[in-house]
């Protein structure tokens, strides 16, 4: 079926159903940013495949809304589609409220999946259309009803994570969330999010493409701990493990009835901007919520001292497999026939000669020229082209290994290139090794910092339509909160201070459409330094051990500071990266690294 018969036929079933307007956002139902393929309703929906958006579909439009990160992508996979894009943040573009309230009138219905919408995001609507009286219908699936050949759930082998990596056993973690909910005075804990459950049992599976998460839900009280799941993921060894830490295996969808029986005098902490509304409204009406961030979400993002050193070792044989990547790609441009999706095999094959190495961190993102400008564009079979001896490719990239994981983009000169590419380059540049170089007193948050990373483009009126950085998982999401560099908060956000062991990726960028696009990534672990009358110091130490392409760097543009950090940042890498080169590979190495 093409869009517009799949558009027709829900628009059908909207009418028999008596629903006005449907709502089609892309999470699952566990608020997870990327999806397994059962829960890719928005794509099926709209064609558009980015891992951010959300659709509103009435009798007479289809929108998307989606953010800056795929305006370029979303813009041409809409194109010949009656779905009509609307960039979020963007000057006099509504947004999905604003929309909904002009366009619902009196008594009209509103209808979603309420296991795909949080339960905050379900009481704003609510509060939002009240005035007009609007019913909501969230009982349903509509997609799934004209879906047909939809994939099944997924249901992949569950590993237990030993701790050796984690760095903290399951019972020693459990006992600490156990003490949070005592000290908030509550009696049960609920935990629906997938990267939080894994982290705290020391579980991994792959349900879901690149994010080695189990599909589950959490209910934990002081004496026991269900995980409802599908029993067929659980090996005998781990579930047994599991037991012998009082966690008790039960059916994936009896979350939703189980719910139901807790008794009403009890007091339950949740986070409605995680948890689905169909779950929080199966709860007693009497049960009291304290709705509070999840327990596991600070300890979780503080790496602990064990973790801190298995990811420096994951970035030195991450640095391996890139750098030796770069130094091929540099010397076979052009004699022999690289395109983007060749050469992101090339780098996967290299990733995997690696000990521990499990799987990419997320799918390779290798675009060439005007592609790169697309900022999350990752290469299919319709969209490959060559790889040309002129002009920059953006490799951002990432691996998962027992050490942890890993997120690394490198801009490399492949030929010639303009001036303005070279000025660019080197503007975003200045940015990321100021910002990995900043020291500031702790309480500092995200909002403190991001501007460092941008001060160079904004100082001529230029910026890119990203943030600056991400907090990155142990072996778990590539994306994860509550870190983070933002100039400004997205809204359910606040700035987040920046703690001992934190991980962060550093990537400014800068990107022309139909032109080129440049990002310079680092992940860097946020450290104490020195403590004076003023209170805390705190700094950042570069996980990611891969040198910039200096043929791409106007040195003019650097200050003599800015030539010192990259300087020792590059001694740094060869030191670490060299002992596992080959000759060859090694003097090439030496030469990318030579002092400017």
């Amino acid at each position: 079926m093409t869009v517009q018969e799949r558009l027709a036929a829900l628009r059908s079933l909207m009418k028999e159903k008596h629903v006005d307007a449907y709502l089609v956002p892309t999470d699952d139902f566990h608020g997870s940013e990327y999806v397994g393929d059962y829960f890719k309703c928005r794509k099926y929906i709209t064609g558009f495949t980015g891992s951010a958006g959300t659709a509103v579909i009435t009798s007479d439009m289809a929108g998307l809304w989606t953010d800056g990160r795929y305006f370029i992508q979303a813009a041409q996979q809409l194109e010949g589609t009656t779905v009509t894009l609307f960039k979020m943040g963007e000057p006099e573009v509504p947004t999905i409220h604003e929309f909904l309230k002009d366009k619902l009138t009196e008594g009209m219905c509103l209808g979603f999946d309420g296991r795909c919408v949080s339960a905050a995001e379900t009481e704003e609507l609510k509060s939002l259309l009240a005035d007009k009286n609007i019913r909501f219908s969230v009982e349903e699936d509509l997609i799934g009803e004209i879906w047909k050949n939809r994939p099944e759930l997924s249901c992949e082998p569950v590993m237990e994570l030993e701790e050796k990596w984690a760095g903290k056993s399951r019972a020693d973690k459990c006992a600490q969330i156990r003490e949070k909910m005592a000290e908030k005075g509550a009696d049960a804990f609920i935990l629906t999010s997938l990267d939080d459950i894994a982290w705290l049992l020391n579980i991994r599976g792959n349900d879901i493409h690149c994010c080695p998460v189990v599909l589950s839900y959490l209910v934990m009280t002081q004496d026991e701990i269900l995980l409802f799941a599908n029993e067929k993921a659980f090996d005998t060894a781990v579930r047994n493990s599991l037991e012998k830490d009082g966690v008790v295996l039960k059916p994936y969808n009896d979350i939703y009835q189980y719910v139901k029986t807790i008794p009403e005098s009890r007091t339950v902490l949740l986070s409605r901007k995680n948890a689905n509304s169909r779950l929080v409204s199966s709860l007693p009406d009497s049960v009291k919520i304290l709705d509070e961030e999840n327990l596991t979400l600070l300890p979780k993002a503080i790496k602990n001292p064990v973790e801190v050193e298995n990811e420096r070792i994951a970035h030195i044989k991450d640095g391996v497999a890139v750098t030796k990547f770069i130094y091929w790609l540099k010397k076979n441009v052009g004699k022999t026939t690289i395109t983007e999706l060749s050469a992101a095999d090339h780098l996967f094959a290299l990733r995997k000669e690696q000990e521990n190495f499990l799987d990419n961190s997320f799918d390779p993102i290798v675009s060439y020229a005007g592609h790169a400008a697309i900022c999350h564009y990752s290469p299919s079979s319709e969209t490959d082209i060559p790889l040309e001896p002129h002009g920059l490719a953006l490799c951002d990239t990432g691996g998962h290994y027992l050490e942890g994981s890993t997120d690394i983009t490198r801009t490399v000169v492949l030929g010639p290139v303009t001036e303005k590419e070279k000025k660019y380059f080197t503007l975003v540049l200045k940015g990321h090794l100021n910002l990995a170089a900043a020291k500031f007193r702790y309480g500092c948050t995200d909002l403190n910092l991001d501007y460092i990373a941008r001060e160079p483009l904004w100082q001529l009126g230029e910026d890119y339509n990203h943030g600056t950085g991400h907090g990155v998982g142990y072996l778990l999401n590539v994306h994860e909160g509550p870190n983070r560099f933002r100039w400004k908060t997205a809204p359910g956000q606040s700035a987040c201070v920046l703690e001992e062991g934190m991980i962060t990726s550093n990537e400014p960028g800068y990107y022309v459409e139909n032109e080129f696009g440049i990002r310079h990534e680092n992940l860097i672990v946020c450290k104490k330094a020195e403590k004076t009358a003023y209170g805390q110091f705190m700094c950042f130490e570069n996980l990611t051990m891969v040198p910039f392409d200096l043929d791409g760097i106007v040195p003019e543009l650097l200050s003599d500071h800015e030539k010192e950090l990259l300087n020792q940042y590059h001694a740094e890498v060869y030191t670490k990266i060299s002992p596992y080169l080959n000759e060859e590979e090694k003097q090439w190495l030496k030469e990318a690294t030579r002092e400017i």
